[in-house]
């Protein structure tokens, strides 16, 4: 009985998993192409690219690697997304392996191909260099240079190097973090400018949202508020029923009080108009609805929220800035500054790498393993 795909999965993981030095694609010029997909930390799509074309043609021989959507006609076509949804996703999150959650055929520069993947064609994607070698992989299996096998049992394999070398590098930072525990605790002042180096990174658009929900885990039992649970980093609030980024409720009650939504550039006044027409549909009525800016706040769009007060019968809209938020948080509740630490560490981690990637979660326990040292 012939392999599924998922078996072919397995059998691959159990071959490389124990021994992750040995590559098994011989030609180095081709490995070196693999390598550099797999280790692009800019852009995880071209791996997952490879990983669906890859079990496609071990799983239909027949097929051209470099055909992954029905839309080509020919009987060398097969849906690349198919496989990518129904076996890589579930292979990669059962091996906890450093991939996108999400295929990589809804991609901007993959959903709308109908067309072959050859290497004259020119990908609307960045890195170029990323595209230009996952094309240039898919055309050595199809004009046989390496079998599909060998590209993805190295592929695998090295997923699993950078999972353990990831893995290794988390392990010694938290446990750096876990010998200065008995040292001073950080100064509140100290935690704002450690936030504030981490909201200076790239790719750091998801941290605002941390930051708040981090603020209220730690206050909880102060303020008797709590944070429903956060949604992913890109669901619409008009596909959720969000209101915001960030709810908040009364302890052990459901209905949101206030609600937080996060902006990476200045809180217009459209902004406001279109949280206004959020309030009006949301019932029960909320308290509060707040934006959090890591940029400028204008004068005329904070007066103009501030006039809304008695025309939404009593629901008040603020314009905070996330740092300022952040320090009037810590020293107010003084006490509890290293469980916002703490708490906001933990969020951090948790999220997957599409919303926080691994250097960015590096990057935030080696500014605190420093800020502690230095302290």
């Amino acid at each position: 009985m012939a392999e599924t795909p998922l078996q072919v999965l397995e059998r691959l993981y159990s071959k490389v998993e124990s021994a992750q030095d040995k590559p098994i694609v011989a030609d180095s010029a081709i490995l070196e192409r693999i390598q550099y997909v797999a280790r692009c930390t800019a852009n995880r799509a071209g791996v997952r690219l490879i990983m669906a074309c890859m079990l496609g043609k071990v799983d239909r021989p027949q097929v051209d690697p470099r055909e992954p959507y029905t839309e080509i006609d020919g009987s060398s076509s097969f849906s690349g997304r198919t496989y990518d949804e129904h076996y890589i996703t579930q292979f990669i999150n059962s091996k906890r392996l450093p991939c996108n959650p999400t295929t990589a055929f809804l991609t901007p520069a993959l959903r709308n191909i109908v067309s072959p993947l050859t290497t004259d064609l020119d990908i609307a994607g960045r890195p170029a260099e990323m595209y230009r070698s996952a094309l240039q992989v898919l055309d050595d299996v199809a004009r046989g240079r390496v079998s599909a096998e060998a590209v993805l049992a190295d592929t695998i394999r090295l997923l699993c190097v950078i999972r353990d070398e990831r893995k290794r590098r988390m392990e010694t930072l938290l446990a750096e973090i876990a010998d200065s525990k008995d040292s001073l605790p950080l100064s509140s002042e100290a935690i704002v400018t450690l936030i504030e180096q981490h909201l200076a990174c790239r790719n750091a658009s998801r941290l605002p949202v941390l930051v708040v929900a981090a603020a209220y885990e730690a206050a909880r039992e102060q303020i008797g508020e709590t944070v429903r649970p956060l949604l992913s980093h890109n669901a619409a609030d008009e596909q959720t029923g969000a209101l915001g980024d960030v709810e908040v409720c009364l302890a052990n009650e459901d209905e949101v009080v206030t609600s937080y939504e996060m902006k990476l550039k200045r809180v217009t006044i459209d902004d406001i108009d279109r949280a206004i027409a959020k309030i009006v549909a949301h019932t029960p009525q909320i308290h509060n609805y707040i934006f959090i800016t890591t940029d400028d706040i204008d004068h005329n769009a904070t007066e103009y929220a501030r006039s809304m007060y008695e025309q939404l019968g009593g629901v008040e809209i603020a314009i905070l800035d996330c740092i300022g938020f952040l320090r009037h948080f810590l020293h107010f509740f003084h006490r509890v500054r290293v469980e916002f630490l703490d708490a906001y560490q933990k969020l951090v981690l948790a999220e997957p790498d599409s919303a926080v990637n691994q250097p960015l979660k590096e990057a935030f326990l080696s500014l605190r393993q420093a800020a502690e040292s230095d302290e």
